[in-house]
């Protein structure tokens, strides 16, 4: 993506630095610029006009912006370009249908999306979350880029972050889970032997705990289907309103995990894109009734 940097001199908010840095603009155009993924701090987008900046942080604003305005309420485009799309799911809405039925996912509605600019326009899985996870989603805009991407998805994909609430606490503050997991009969991922399974490692941090529940950041290594939630009901800390796996409560009527950070190398320009979400209110663990 074309556009100009500039370096922070002093502790600033976003909004702010942007009127400086273009003089006469006004405060509408600025903010324009925010909500079409156009502006990045230290590379990774920026949709807040309160981000917090300091001295040193880079700030980039980019030429491209959408070509078609977009307003869903179970999904927000984060950033676009020829090749990607990058979007922020809302928790109960597919990825993308299970069946031949015409339900609304996040797929469908990215098609009818690029399809108002073009009939021919399609839109491509690249990974999936499940209905009761948020947070950020990566699809492909042409069959060439899925295809390509998806070949080399555990070298082109940089850094995949969760934020995860669980029942109790776990023994390490930090800690790196390895198992194997296999699915059943029943669609339930478990984990089970390596002749048996397919290899899977996950890196935690608790970030918070209040007894009953701990607010863990899960780094992915790999990237196997429902990985956080079997292996969380392994270790005896399942996620929070996940009953298929563990959980004994549902603290706010929702699967408690987010995806919170998704690097990744863009495959036409070679650049690491950093993007990252706000974590939903309702992982605030003093919100939460004990």
């Amino acid at each position: 993506m074309q556009g100009q940097t500039s370096t922070v001199k002093t502790e600033n908010t976003l909004l702010p630095y942007l009127l400086e840095l273009f003089g006469g603009r006004s405060r509408t155009s600025v903010k324009t610029l925010l909500k079409h993924g156009q502006v990045r701090v230290n590379g990774i987008v920026a949709n807040r006009a309160e981000t917090p900046l300091k001295a040193g942080d880079e700030v980039f604003i980019g030429n491209t912006r959408e070509q078609a305005a977009f307003s869903h309420p179970m999904l927000k485009i984060v950033w676009e370009d020829d090749d990607l799309i990058v979007v922020d799911k809302k928790e109960g809405l597919l990825s993308v249908s299970t069946s031949a039925s015409q339900e609304r996912t996040a797929h469908h509605i990215l098609s009818e999306y690029v399809k108002r600019l073009d009939e021919r326009n399609r839109i491509f899985i690249l990974h999936r979350l499940d209905r009761g996870t948020s947070g950020l989603m990566l699809f492909a805009r042409n069959r060439k880029v899925q295809e390509y991407m998806r070949s080399i998805w555990h070298e082109i994909i940089t850094r995949r972050t969760y934020i995860a609430l669980v029942e109790g606490v776990p023994d390490r503050t930090e800690d790196t889970i390895v198992t194997y997991l296999a699915e059943n009969k029943r669609m339930k991922v478990y984990c089970t032997n390596p002749q048996n399974g397919k290899e899977a490692v996950s890196h935690y941090r608790v970030t918070g705990s209040s007894g009953q529940y701990s607010l863990l950041e899960v780094e992915l290594e790999t990237g196997r289907k429902n990985q956080i939630r079997a292996q969380m009901e392994h270790i005896g800390h399942p996620v929070a309103g996940d009953p298929k796996y563990g959980a004994a409560t549902d603290p706010k009527g929702r699967l408690m995990l987010h995806a919170l950070r998704l690097f990744f190398t863009h495959p036409a320009t070679g650049r690491e894109m950093r993007f990252e979400t706000r974590i939903p209110r309702e992982f605030d663990i003093k919100g939460i009734k004990q």
